[in-house]
């Protein structure tokens, strides 16, 4: 998978939806995300969720096996299709 494949639109609409839903502007999110820092997202996770993406940060395995699933592979098609 080659994330320079998503449409900026569509990545923008999901990386806006994240950011209404942990209340943290979108801008220092896309920020975040680009310096591979996830401090504004895991703080604003509750305990049990933000232990289980910390994990998943840790094992490129699970990760693999994660998006390796059909829910991945359909959200990733959605969101790398051409206009």
């Amino acid at each position: 998978m080659n994330r320079n494949n998503i449409d900026p639109k569509k990545a923008s609409g999901l990386i806006n939806a994240i950011s209404k839903k942990i209340g943290v502007p979108p801008e220092k999110l896309q920020r975040e995300l680009e310096e591979g820092k996830f401090d504004s997202t895991l703080s604003a996770m509750n305990k049990s969720d933000a232990a289980k993406f910390q994990q998943a940060l840790n094992n490129p395995k699970l990760v693999e096996k994660m998006m390796s699933t059909p829910q991945a592979a359909a959200l990733y098609k959605k969101l790398s299709e051409e206009k």
